[in-house]
């Protein structure tokens, strides 16, 4: 066994996978609510931040579909 498989086992494999996809959750929570309130607030509407939320919720959902579909 290599020394990269004794250092990255499937544990570490595992926490990575679920790391990124708590942290994209997050930012792109965040990128929806940072619209939101500048949309209500100041009444400007930030067409990219909503972009990034948008384009996370259609990639997450297509996944998911594409996953459900393919097990």
């Amino acid at each position: 066994m290599s020394f990269l498989g004794r250092l990255f086992d499937e544990r570490f494999l595992t926490h990575r996978q679920r790391s990124t996809s708590t942290a994209g959750i997050v930012c792109a929570a965040l990128a929806l609510l940072l619209f939101e309130y500048r949309f209500v607030v100041h009444h400007v509407a930030d067409w990219d931040l909503l972009a990034v939320g948008a384009t996370f919720v259609l990639v997450k959902l297509s996944l998911m579909a594409w996953y459900a579909f393919r097990d």
